[in-house]
């Protein structure tokens, strides 16, 4: 008796019924395909009940696995952002610090701008401009207060010229080289200012105390009228300066006078205005009278 395994497969019925069942049921899944192929395509809509059963059929599976890919992505970008957080805070620190600068040069340009259409329109109400010009240094010394601007006798700078900012007298200028000029500022121990408190005819010596205080001391000695507060604007007196240009605010009452401060601060002035000398009327009149001698260095005595 041969062996099971060398036996023909013709030799079994099973087999035999085995092999012609499956081919029986090949050829009639072919027929049922084709027939269903046929149908699909004469008449599409005719099975779309069947899909759409297989579609809710499928659904919960195909939403669990939506979700599944969903949390899964959500922990790997939070995992991501979690070691990229450090750079993007440097980061935005970086652009927040920028940011906080540009917005500091904006302000700077505002108030440059400002302080530049105030000294225009000085130099349209007030009286003859010279030069509009930077101040670019100052003296190291503690006695002698200068500063030093960047306009010289080419631009028409001349000894003697006050120079005022914005907010009220700066000085006036000392020495003139060809394109810059010393100023001598108001709080210097040599420099003695005509003025008078705003309001009255009260007259004072606003004089520089090489501080940056001024000393305010009264002509008529008596009962001290000075109070703090006291806002003390320039005379007329002496040919320099205009009348009327703010110079000083008291602080401290003294027995002949007062201690002030500068209103306009030199370190803080962007630009300032150099105007011609001022001479009162009673000179002009005196230059303009044909029956008196008049010589031009009177006019600074």
């Amino acid at each position: 008796m041969a062996p099971i395994s060398s036996r023909r497969s013709g030799h079994s019925r099973r087999a035999q019924y085995s092999l012609f069942t499956g081919y029986a049921l090949a050829a009639l899944g072919a027929l049922l395909g084709a027939f269903l192929l046929a149908a699909s395509l004469l008449s599409p809509s005719a099975f779309s009940g069947l899909r759409m059963a297989a579609s809710d059929a499928v659904a919960p599976a195909g939403t669990g696995a939506a979700r599944t890919r969903a949390a899964s992505g959500g922990i790997l970008d939070g995992i991501a952002a979690y070691w990229r957080a450090g750079s993007q805070n440097a980061a935005l620190r970086r652009e927040v610090e920028l940011a906080r600068i540009r917005l500091g040069e904006a302000k700077a340009l505002e108030q440059q701008n400002r302080e530049l259409k105030a000294l225009l329109d000085l130099g349209e109400t007030g009286g003859q401009t010279v030069a509009v010009a930077r101040l670019v240094g100052s003296s190291s010394t503690s006695g002698r207060r200068f500063a030093y601007l960047e306009a010289g006798a080419r631009d028409g700078v001349a000894p003697g010229m006050p120079v005022r900012s914005a907010q009220g007298v700066i000085g006036r200028v000392l020495e003139v080289g060809s394109s810059s000029a010393r100023v001598m500022l108001l709080s210097d121990s040599e420099s003695v200012l005509p003025v008078k408190r705003a309001g009255d005819q009260l007259v004072a010596f606003a004089e520089g105390r090489g501080d940056g205080k001024l000393r305010i001391r009264l002509l008529n000695l008596g009962i001290n009228p000075l109070k703090p507060g006291d806002l003390f604007v320039t005379s007329g007196a002496g040919g320099y300066f205009r009348p009327g240009i703010a110079a000083a605010i008291l602080d401290e009452v003294t027995p002949d006078g007062g201690v002030a401060r500068i209103v306009a601060d030199p370190a803080a002035a962007t630009a300032v205005l150099v105007e011609d000398i001022w001479i009162a009327e009673a000179v002009e009149a005196l230059r303009s009278s044909p029956d008196k001698d008049f010589a031009p260095e009177d006019a600074s005595e």
